[in-house]
C-alpha cells in the first residue's frame, strides 16, 4: 500500500482506541470536581474523529464561560461491546452508542433511567446516519443495488452483528429492503440475508474494523457502512480511489446518547455531563457532526449542509417492530441471524 494512503489514515486515527487511554485518567470525585473535572464518553466504533473536536469544543467553550477546567476522553470499540464495558464496571459518565438496545440494556442494569430517551430531542439521538456501500473506483463489480451484493464473487465486507452496532444497521437495512420488494415477506428477507452472508468472507467486530479491512487491507469488492465512514473513506483517501454507492432503499440509523446516572451520580459528575449531552445539540456541534459526515437533526444547520449528503430513501425501525422486537429475532441466541451464519459456516 502506498505511504501516503497509511500516513493518510494514520492521521485520522483509524485504529486507535480509547479505553486504556481513558482507563488510565484520574476521575475526580465529589460536586466540586466543576472546577476540574474529566468525563468519560464511551462511545461506538466510527466516532472517533466526530468526538474527538467536539470535546476539545465542549472544554473550550467552560473554561471560556465558567472558568471550569473539563477534559473529556471518549473510549471507542463495537456497540455492543462497549455496553457490555459498562455493563462491567467501565466508569462511564455518557455514552454515544451505536443503537438504542445498548443504551436499554444498561436501563435494566440500573446504570442509566429508564426513561433516558425521553431526556433530549429525537428520542436523544443528536445526529443520524444511513447505510451506503463503499466500491472501488469505478465500481468493477457494478454493483448499484442489495440484489447486487449477491451475485457472483462479489466479496462483502461488514462486521458482526453479534458486537457491532453498525453491523446490526446494515443487517436491517438490507432485511428491510427486501421485504419491500414485490412480494417480500420474512421468508424471502431471511432467504436473502443468508445469501448475503454467504458474501461475507470475515467478520470484523466493529464498524471501523471493517473499514481497515476494506480500506487499508484491501480485502472485498464492497463495504456496507455508515455513510460517515464512507464518506470519511473518500475524502480522506481522495475520490480517485474509492465511489459511494447508494442502494435504493435503506435504514434511516439513530445512533443514541444517554447520561449513565449511577456513575456520573458516584463521580459527582451528574450536572456537567448533562451539560455535554445537551451541548450536541448547539448550533456549534451540529456543525462539527455536519464536518464528520454525520446527519445534523437541526434543521437549520441541516439545511446548509444539505449539498454534502446525497438524498437516501429510508425507513425507521419502528417499521419493523423497534428496537426490543427486533433484537429478540434477529440477534439473541439462537435468533435469525445465529441461524443463518450456522448455515454459512
Amino acid at each position: 500500500m502506498p505511504p501516503d494512503t497509511l500516513s493518510a489514515l494514520s492521521r485520522r486515527a483509524l485504529l486507535v482506541g480509547g479505553l486504556a487511554c481513558a482507563g488510565s485518567a484520574t476521575f475526580l470525585r465529589g460536586t466540586s470536581a466543576r472546577a476540574a473535572t474529566t468525563l468519560l464518553n464511551v462511545s461506538y466504533d466510527p466516532t472517533r474523529e466526530l468526538y474527538r473536536e467536539i470535546n476539545a469544543a465542549f472544554s473550550e467553550n467552560e473554561k471560556n464561560s465558567s472558568g471550569s477546567s473539563v477534559t473529556v476522553r471518549t473510549s471507542n470499540g463495537g456497540s455492543g461491546a462497549q455496553a457490555r464495558s459498562v455493563m462491567e464496571g467501565a466508569p462511564a459518565d455518557i455514552v454515544s452508542l451505536g443503537l438504542a438496545r445498548d443504551i436499554d440494556m444498561l436501563a435494566q442494569k440500573g446504570l442509566v433511567a429508564a426513561d433516558w430517551q425521553g431526556r433530549l430531542p429525537h428520542n436523544s439521538t443528536p445526529f443520524t446516519s444511513t447505510i451506503v456501500f463503499l466500491v472501488r473506483k469505478g465500481n468493477p463489480k457494478a454493483i448499484h443495488d442489495w440484489t447486487d451484493l449477491v451475485h457472483g464473487d462479489v466479496q462483502v465486507v461488514t462486521p458482526n452483528p453479534k458486537t457491532s452496532g453498525g453491523a446490526r444497521w446494515n443487517y436491517l437495512a438490507a432485511w428491510g429492503w427486501a421485504l419491500h420488494q414485490t412480494g417480500g415477506t420474512d421468508a424471502s428477507a431471511r432467504a436473502y440475508l443468508q445469501e448475503l452472508f454467504q458474501h461475507v468472507p470475515v467478520l470484523d467486530a466493529g464498524a471501523r474494523g471493517a473499514t481497515n479491512s476494506f480500506v487499508q487491507r484491501g480485502l472485498g469488492d464492497v463495504l456496507i457502512a455508515w455513510e460517515n465512514e464512507a464518506l470519511l473513506a473518500t475524502h480522506e483517501l481522495g475520490p480517485d480511489r474509492f465511489d459511494i454507492i447508494v442502494p435504493s432503499l435503506s435504514v434511516l440509523a439513530e445512533p443514541p446518547v444517554a447520561l449513565v446516572d449511577h456513575n456520573a451520580s458516584t463521580h459527582g459528575t451528574t450536572a456537567i455531563a448533562q451539560d455535554y449531552l445537551e451541548f450536541l445539540y448547539t448550533p456549534q456541534a451540529q456543525d462539527i457532526a455536519a464536518k464528520h459526515y454525520f446527519r445534523p437533526t437541526d434543521s437549520t444547520v441541516a439545511r446548509s449542509h444539505a449539498a454534502e449528503f446525497p438524498k437516501v430513501k429510508t425507513f425507521d425501525i419502528a417499521s419493523l417492530g423497534g428496537w426490543a422486537a427486533v433484537q429478540k429475532r434477529h440477534f439473541a441466541a439462537g435468533g435469525i441471524f445465529d441461524q443463518i451464519y450456522t448455515q454459512h459456516g
